[in-house]
């Protein structure tokens, strides 16, 4: 029997996970919800699935086995919370919410309905960052010594004007590093391990009415010991891929988007000159760069195949709902630390004030 997903939030990012969903054989798109009653019928006629104007309508669905959440980032938790209450499992667009508080309350909600919960971060499902992974995992790089990371795209004016919620607190819950970089925050610290202290500065240079930083740097120690470093910016003409580096004493790669420009290990393998040739400089398009519409629907439709595994053998999804709120830690770590103008430790206590 085919896995019914519900959708809420009918907006851009909801096409990418229609568009996941229809190439998951087994997997199918029983119904959709959006605040605004057109949008849902729009999104509805486009996939072929029912529309609901009242959320608990679509969640008392017996056909919805699922529930994506791909409403604004600071208006997550609540239909995240209604869906694990109606016994659906929970898909959470990134990041899983804005605060600790939220990301805790969703967390909750799931572990006491025993239902299951993922945070969307596609990039973990490419096959370059997973062939990074297994190279750390068997100890090719040796002593991880400094892993860094970088963002550096560009959003226009139009961008943050498009939306009401761009650009602020409430609902966006922060600029470059909360909304773009958050995937190579991801990426960074499944790479070298949870991150025990942070120094980070924040600024907003070259966009108008946001509230949020368009620009921001920080500094990384991690619990092994090693250091690293983050740049995440949408002031960056014309914006560049995404690019992570990871050192170690006895290795060196550097990934840019889905491509591996370094694979050197002092030990070396029988697989790396194909493993070079595979991932040689292949991208195709900006990846969201520029725009954010540029994007593949790929990572998504393995990222929810993976979660479909973990429903029907009642397994763990590669990125629950605590994978997702490390993230999230890691960048409000960081606001503080520009806010405050001090190093941060992680864990955190408790959710750090939004300046006023």
């Amino acid at each position: 029997m085919a896995v019914g997903f519900g959708i809420v939030g009918c907006g851009m990012i909801s096409n990418f996970h229609a568009k996941a969903i229809e190439k998951i054989r087994g997997a199918k798109i029983v119904g959709c919800f959006d605040a605004f009653g057109s949008a849902a019928d729009r999104f509805a006629a486009e996939n072929n699935c029912k529309s609901w104007h009242h959320l608990k309508g679509m969640l008392a669905d017996p056909a919805v086995d699922v529930v994506n959440i791909c409403t604004p980032s600071g208006a997550h938790k609540d239909p995240a919370v209604a869906a694990a209450k109606a016994g659906k499992h929970v898909v959470v667009e990134k990041p899983l919410e804005i605060t600790l508080r939220r990301c805790d309350a969703i967390i909750k909600a799931c572990r006491e309905n025993r239902v299951k919960l993922c945070t969307i971060f596609p990039s973990r499902f490419s096959p370059a960052n997973q062939a990074i992974k297994a190279a750390i995992e068997k100890g090719r790089f040796g002593k991880l010594t400094l892993g860094d990371a970088y963002v550096k795209w560009w959003r226009t004016q139009q961008y943050y004007d498009s939306g009401g919620w761009r650009g602020t607190w409430a609902l966006d819950g922060g600029g470059a590093f909360m909304n773009q970089a958050i995937h190579n925050v991801d990426l960074l610290y499944s790479f070298m391990g949870n991150v025990a202290e942070v120094s980070g500065a924040t600024a907003t240079l070259a966009h108008k009415r946001i509230e949020v930083e368009d620009v921001g740097v920080a500094t990384l120690r991690f619990k092994n010991g090693a250091l690293g470093v983050m740049e995440a910016t949408t002031a960056a003409h014309p914006g560049l891929l995404k690019k992570i580096e990871i050192h170690g004493t006895d290795g060196t790669v550097i990934a840019e988007q889905d491509d591996i420009l370094m694979w050197e290990f002092a030990k070396k393998s029988s697989g790396d000159a194909a493993l070079r040739r595979r991932f040689a400089q292949k991208t195709s398009g900006s990846g969201g760069a520029s725009d954010p519409a540029a994007i593949s629907y790929v990572g998504h439709q393995k990222q929810l195949a993976d979660f479909i595994r973990a429903i029907r053998t009642r397994g763990r999804p590669l990125v629950d709902g605590a994978e997702g709120r490390k993230s999230v830690e890691i960048i409000l770590a960081i606001y503080k630390s520009a806010w405050t103008g001090r190093h941060v430790t992680l864990p955190l206590k408790s959710d750090p004030r939004i300046p006023k």
